[in-house]
C-alpha cells in the first residue's frame, strides 16, 4: 500500500472524494477564511489550536505551513503547543510537536 502525502491532506482525499474535497474549497476556504471579520493569522491560530486539542495531527503539517504564510512564526507555534499542554494533554502536545519539528525540518 503506498504511504499516504500528508503535505495536503485534502489533495490526498480528493481521488476518493472529490465532493468532499470541493465543500473544503466552498465554502470553508472561499467564504470563510476570506471573510475580513478575523485575520487569517488569526483563522490559522485557532485552527491549529482545534487541530492539535482533536488529535488530528495527519492536518497539522499544510495547517502548519499555512500559518507561517499567515503570519505566525515557528516560535510562536511552538508557544501554542506548550500552552495546549495544559488544556488538550501532554500526548497530544507531544505529537503536535514532533508534527511541527518535521514539518519545519523539511523546509531547512
Amino acid at each position: 500500500m503506498k504511504p499516504i502525502d500528508f503535505t495536503s491532506p485534502r489533495a490526498a482525499a480528493r481521488l476518493f472524494t472529490p465532493k468532499l474535497a470541493d465543500f473544503v474549497e466552498h465554502p470553508l476556504y472561499s467564504d470563510v477564511w476570506a471573510d475580513p471579520a478575523l485575520a487569517p493569522r488569526d483563522r490559522s491560530l485557532i485552527t491549529i489550536a482545534c487541530l492539535i486539542a482533536l488529535n488530528h495531527a495527519n492536518e497539522l503539517p499544510a495547517h502548519l505551513r499555512r500559518g507561517i504564510e499567515n503570519g505566525l512564526t515557528e516560535s510562536e507555534l511552538s508557544e501554542v503547543i506548550t500552552h495546549l499542554a495544559f488544556y488538550t494533554g501532554f500526548p497530544a502536545a507531544i505529537t503536535a510537536s514532533a508534527y511541527a519539528n518535521a514539518t519545519f525540518s523539511e523546509s531547512k
